[in-house]
């Protein structure tokens, strides 16, 4: 994973984790809201109800507008122009309480005209059969009434959470979401630091292997060069050793500081035009030579392919399809290159005859650092990072790579190249 995308990754996260919070902080409020209402107009017309009983069994008339009023979120007061009676108040209290479903603690107050104070009544908690008195609550006495009680809902906000129980449990789903994504995010960071270490240490070590590489291949190139060497078959094979060994060495140096560009995005393609024929009959030509008991054979048709590309990275891509194909080789190694002209695409085709791939593993061969399994053979050798180079170069240039293979039969990669 590149830096930059876990940078847009933790920017998208970050923009996600907002919209959630806002979401979900506004539906809160809202539903909070709904629900006060609610309750609101629940108590209302339950206190509307206890009174018109109250007006009924004293034979009197209430106000005729306006005589409940909300003082406070949980605190109303009910002025009914007449002497009320403590014992009458709390049982049909606690009667309405129940007809209206509110299920919630109460406490009471009645004014008294004499002192003309507010005379604390009783606590009453529907949820407990003896209901227990509890610390008279600090009312102020209102101006201009004279004939009022106070009823107070100390559990009030208690009462609305319990009404919104789905609510809330999304809400912490929400939260809970929220503290796995961020947890999950400081994870692929601490893991992306990690990463940039082993490139950064990895692209070092190549730089410096690349000195030592080229010392090796100038002594050992002189000592091959000298006649004692080369009257000495013993000598001779063992500086031929050095320079194979050397060059191998050299390749997979460049192999990874070759990905260590990719993963960059520091590498920049040079395209030109290319006759493919021509580049792909040096290609067999250098792999002939370098590698013995091996057949690389051409099949080409007689028209000219033309395409404009890196001639590099073209070169590389073909190179490392065909070491693939000798590494997993039964034998001497057999290697066709044979291209095809459809309309508006050019196929450049690779075949071998070699161990071919499992079907569950042709996924994954592209991947970096994969290797297709040998079974019991341990002579392949490499970093499992051929392919994925492969594809990565193919994908820049807008060429598509594809991969047909059966078991002991071989394997088939075509490069199709629009034109």
């Amino acid at each position: 994973m590149t830096g930059s995308l876990v940078r847009r990754l933790i920017i998208l996260g970050g923009l996600v984790i907002i919209a959630i919070i806002s979401t979900q902080s506004y539906w809160l409020l809202k539903t909070w809201d709904l629900k006060d209402q609610e309750f609101d107009q629940t108590a209302q017309k339950m206190l509307l109800t206890v009174s018109q009983r109250i007006a009924k069994s004293s034979s009197f008339e209430l106000p005729k507008k306006d005589f409940i009023e909300r003082q406070a979120s949980n605190l109303y007061v009910v002025n009914i122009n007449s002497e009320i009676n403590f014992d009458v108040l709390e049982d049909y209290l606690y009667q309405e309480m129940k007809n209206y479903s509110l299920e919630t603690a109460f406490d009471y107050s009645i004014y008294d005209c004499t002192s003309k104070e507010l005379v604390f009544g009783n606590y009453c908690d529907l949820a407990e059969e003896n209901n227990i008195n509890r610390k008279e609550p600090s009312i102020p006495a209102i101006k201009g009434l004279d004939y009022y009680f106070v009823v107070r809902f100390p559990a009030r906000e208690s009462f609305l959470l319990a009404n919104m129980n789905l609510t809330v449990m999304f809400s912490i789903i929400a939260i809970l979401s929220v503290i796995f994504f961020l947890y999950t995010i400081w994870i692929v960071m601490k893991q992306e630091r990690t990463s940039q270490l082993q490139k950064d240490f990895i692209n070092n070590m190549t730089h410096e292997f690349k000195t030592p590489i080229s010392s090796i291949k100038i002594a050992a190139d002189v000592f091959s060069k000298s006649e004692f060497v080369i009257n000495d078959p013993r000598l001779s094979r063992y500086a031929g050793i050095i320079t194979e060994q050397n060059q191998r060495l050299n390749d997979q140096v460049e192999k990874v500081l070759n990905i260590a560009r990719l993963e960059k995005d520091s590498f920049e393609l040079k395209k030109e035009l290319i006759d493919v024929h021509s580049t792909l009959k040096d290609i067999a030509k250098s792999e002939s030579v370098r590698l013995e008991n091996q057949h690389i054979n051409i099949e080409i048709n007689n028209e000219v392919i033309e395409i404009f590309a890196d001639p590099l990275h073209f070169t590389n891509v073909i190179t490392n399809i065909i070491d693939n194909a000798i590494k997993y080789s039964i034998g001497e190694p057999t290697v066709t290159i044979r291209t095809e002209k459809m309309p508006n695409l050019d196929i450049i085709k690779i075949i071998d005859e070699g161990i071919g791939i499992e079907k569950e593993r042709l996924k994954s061969i592209f991947d970096k650092f994969y290797r297709v399994s040998t079974g019991d053979v341990h002579n392949v050798k490499g970093f499992g990072l051929g392919l994925f180079y492969v594809k990565n170069i193919c994908t820049a240039h807008g060429w598509i790579v594809e991969v047909k293979s059966e078991l002991n039969q071989g394997t088939t990669f075509s490069i199709k190249i629009p034109t």
